[in-house]
């Protein structure tokens, strides 16, 4: 499964909990900005160390593929943007259209 995360924006307090757990439980995180991403993590007290993939305007198609293989694989992967809803405004139109073409379920949140 792929969660589209949204994050907030300006205020982590507007987090919700079904986002803290989707963070929670995500075997791997896809993220616009690492840096930017371990600074919300560790906000919501989540640990993120070894979790974090960068899948940015830069590389959007090629990492896309490699998420698409981690969900071959059975793995929850969130995908966040620096601050609100991915594929919006931000990078992941080309994640999620590739998710949704290879027949995998995207939840956004």
């Amino acid at each position: 499964m792929l969660i589209l995360a949204a994050t907030p924006i300006g205020n982590l307090g507007d987090a919700s909990t079904r986002l803290k757990d989707a963070l929670a439980t995500a075997e791997v995180i896809a993220s616009e900005d690492t840096r930017t991403t371990r600074r919300l993590l560790g906000g919501l007290g989540i640990e993120s160390s070894a979790r974090l993939i960068p899948l940015h305007e830069h590389n959007e198609r090629d990492a896309a593929a490699g998420v698409l293989a981690r969900l071959a694989r059975g793995e929850r992967v969130a995908y966040v943007s620096d601050a609100g809803t991915p594929a919006i405004s931000d990078p992941g139109a080309a994640l999620v259209a590739a998710a949704q073409a290879a027949g995998y379920r995207c939840v956004p949140i």
